[in-house]
């Protein structure tokens, strides 16, 4: 019989799957996980692999397999492993008996199209989509507690969604006004596989834009926050630092609101979400008081005539942005205290 809280994670080598042993690992409420990868090179426990996982317990390593997984007493597969990848594991864990946590982009859309359109991949997992859940829990808690499947949200997606959806769900935002959300993060986004444009002398002391108008984020972003795409232009730059996220995102109220509504209405609809901070109006948070943690935090701007509003939204990119959500949704699906290990 498998227990669920008995947990196998794929794809433990790279940025977000190191952050989610590191959660892991340290959760009072579970046995150790068993991690697995393509290619072991004769390691047996995570330790051999990165030091610094030295002296935290078990942590036994083993080769990436289905059958592997399937013929344990697993009852909870974290995917940290390339969309594609995902797309082909994630469906024969299901059929095993796994509720899955994917970490990728391949489960965030019901339709197909959307993800083969703006991912540039086949979609022989497409009968899926329609049972993952899109897992931000301060939005969909009550689904992802019932889920087998959870798709993690992209990491700018979240930081936007979580800024945007307590306007648009109000109805606050001016007809057909433009919504621009300039989002910065910190190099780990882009992953581990070496790259020449994320080497040291390319990243550091620079700063540049990229995936203007194709960022894969963008159909979350739009989906999650009711938006058109031709009201939304997201742009993403890239830090010359390792990790979090800041996006400024600039908006039209309808009618003139005071900063007091605006703050209460943030407060009012993240009410009891301990993950998500909201700081008092005309103070703004910084990448600083995210780092390492899983929290977002929310803080704005309003003009004098109460109709220019710009909204700040910061999180880590590993935490918040990927692999403390991921736990964060995996604690919601067990009936766990969504903080639990992550504070």
């Amino acid at each position: 019989m498998r227990n669920p809280r008995q947990v196998a994670v794929m794809g433990v080598t790279g940025y977000t799957g190191l952050e989610l042993a590191r959660i892991l690992l340290r959760h009072p409420e579970l046995p150790p996980p068993a991690f697995y990868v393509r290619e072991p090179n004769g390691a047996k426990c995570l330790a051999e692999l990165f030091p610094q996982f030295r002296a935290w317990g078990e942590a036994p390593l083993r080769p990436l397999s289905v059958d592997g997984i399937a013929s344990s007493n697993a009852g909870t597969a974290f995917l940290a492993t390339p969309h594609e990848v995902s797309a082909e594991l994630a469906p024969d864990l299901l059929q095993a008996g796994l509720r899955v946590v994917d970490l990728s982009g391949a489960f965030r859309f019901r339709d197909a199209e959307t993800f083969t359109s703006w991912y540039k991949l086949p979609t022989p997992h497409a009968k899926w989509l329609t049972e993952a859940v899109y897992g931000i829990p301060e939005l969909y808690s009550s689904e992802i507690s019932q889920a087998r499947l959870v798709a993690n949200p992209g990491c700018y997606a979240t930081s936007v969604i979580l800024a945007l959806r307590p306007l648009t769900q109000a109805g606050l935002l001016a007809a057909d006004s433009g919504v621009v959300c300039d989002c910065k993060s910190g190099a780990s986004g882009a992953g581990k596989d070496p790259r020449r444009d994320l080497h040291f002398v390319e990243v550091d002391e620079n700063f540049k834009a990229y995936g203007l108008f194709t960022h894969r984020h963008t159909p979350e972003i739009l989906e999650h926050t009711g938006l058109s795409e031709s009201r939304v232009v997201f742009s993403t730059h890239l830090l010359p630092l390792a990790r979090g996220i800041l996006s400024t995102i600039y908006v039209t109220l309808g009618e003139p609101q005071t900063a007091a509504d605006v703050e209460s209405l943030y407060r009012s609809s993240y009410a009891g979400r301990v993950m998500v901070r909201i700081w008092p109006a005309g103070t703004l948070p910084e990448l600083q008081h995210v780092a390492h943690t899983n929290f977002c935090d929310i803080g704005f701007a309003l003009d004098k005539s109460g109709r220019r509003l710009v909204i700040v939204s910061c999180l880590d990119n590993l935490g918040k942005g990927a692999a403390g959500q991921a736990v964060q949704n995996f604690n919601h699906m067990l009936g766990i205290e969504e903080q639990t290990s992550l504070q």
